[in-house]
């Protein structure tokens, strides 16, 4: 007798257990759900505050134009990244043509090259500019003999932006190259005064 009243115990302890661990599975598999759901959301949220990649860009660029007996026709595009709301980074290109007749000799060359550049806003209308830059140019002698060498530039200075409406800008900027590389075909500290169009700055 005593047997049967232990085994009827024990079967009726397994079923208790059985049932409080089936209660628990249940509460843990609509506990998970709950949690993935939160994760997705969080991560919604996060995607959300994130700004899409077209607002972190802007374009412009500059026309160099000079007529005479020594005339310029160049572009120079380029587009930037804002890394912080202050501070950008960006590319630039450059091409010039160029005809030269103040010479008995009338010169017909181009110079080409690049730039990476970063700028720092003061305020809104106000920022400086560190920018390096390496171009190649036809270099001439007195013997009017030619070669082609790459030259490096540090330019730094700054430049003012005026809003022209909606999303574009005027901007006005003067450079100073501190690295005057013996090659370079400008005076020693000469300014780089430029003026150019941008959106999305």
């Amino acid at each position: 007798m005593i047997c049967y009243k232990k085994l009827l115990f024990n079967f009726a302890l397994s079923i208790l257990m059985l049932n409080a661990l089936a209660q628990e599975t249940s509460r843990d598999s609509l506990a998970a759900p709950v949690e993935a759901n939160q994760s997705v959301s969080q991560d919604t949220q996060v995607q959300q505050q994130r700004p899409p990649l077209k607002n972190k860009l802007y374009f412009g660029g500059y026309i160099n134009l000079s007529f005479g007996n020594y005339t310029v026709i160049g572009a120079e595009p380029l587009v930037g990244y804002k890394i912080t709301p202050k501070l950008s980074a960006g590319v630039k290109l450059r091409y010039d043509y160029i005809k030269d007749k103040r010479y008995s000799t009338t010169y017909n060359t181009s110079n080409y090259g690049g730039s990476i550049f970063a700028r720092y806003r003061i305020i809104p209308a106000l920022y400086l500019h560190a920018e390096y830059a390496a171009y190649n140019y036809e270099l001439y002698y007195a013997s009017e003999e030619s070669e082609r060498k790459w030259i490096p530039f540090l330019f730094l200075g700054a430049g003012y932006s005026q809003r022209l409406g909606g999303n574009t800008w005027l901007n006005i900027q003067i450079l100073f190259d501190v690295l005057q590389n013996s090659n370079s075909p400008y005076n020693r500290w000469e300014p780089f005064y430029s003026v150019g169009i941008g959106v999305g700055f």
